[in-house]
């Protein structure tokens, strides 16, 4: 059976959502590569500048009050930052005077379970919710291990240069961090 049967036999918006899926992955393939070279100036033009970058504090509850594991908006987080925030975070790790990053962590992002998911609020013509599980190893120094896992939720907006973060909502698995800081990003 040649190619040209097997593309037949696909309807056009199973195609269109095939390429919608790679297009998204690539994105997001692409975010981690920059990451994990330090190319921290070109990851953050990644956001719009609107964008809500947020990690929550997790806490351990009983089953009855798992609306509450999570730290909302406006509560402590580890990370409530707007485009502002995370440009200056980028700046100052570029002047060298980042004392929890000098020298620089080495990182590995693993992203997975990549997962578009349909949102009423959300017009998929121009953005879209999507959710992914991410797995951050990160070495320091000459001992220092961190890992990080956990999932993120996106809502990632189309742009004249491309897909664009417009809210990332990071939750770890871990409600307990021993690393000794959090000088990355997710």
């Amino acid at each position: 059976m040649g190619t040209t049967h097997l593309a037949a036999a696909v309807a056009p918006e199973q195609l269109a959502a095939m390429y919608l899926q790679y297009e998204v992955e690539q994105f997001y393939t692409y975010e981690a590569a920059l990451l994990d070279h330090q190319r921290f100036e070109e990851w953050v033009e990644l956001f719009t500048e609107d964008t809500v970058y947020f990690m929550p504090i997790r806490r351990t509850v009983p089953r009855r009050n798992l609306a509450k594991e999570f730290t909302q908006r406006g509560e402590m987080a580890f990370f409530d930052d707007d485009k502002a925030t995370l440009v200056g975070r980028v700046q100052k790790l570029a002047t060298g005077t980042a004392w929890a990053e000098d020298p620089p962590s080495r990182t590995r992002h693993l992203v997975t379970n990549v997962r578009i998911v349909e949102d009423p609020e959300r017009d998929p013509a121009t953005e879209l919710t999507v959710e992914t599980c991410f797995h951050l190893y990160r070495t320091r120094l000459k001992s220092e291990i961190d890992e990080w896992i956990g999932r993120r939720e996106d809502v990632l907006r189309r742009t004249d240069d491309g897909l664009r973060i417009a809210r990332r909502d990071i939750y770890l698995d871990q409600t307990i961090l021993l690393s000794q800081n959090l000088s990355n990003f997710f």
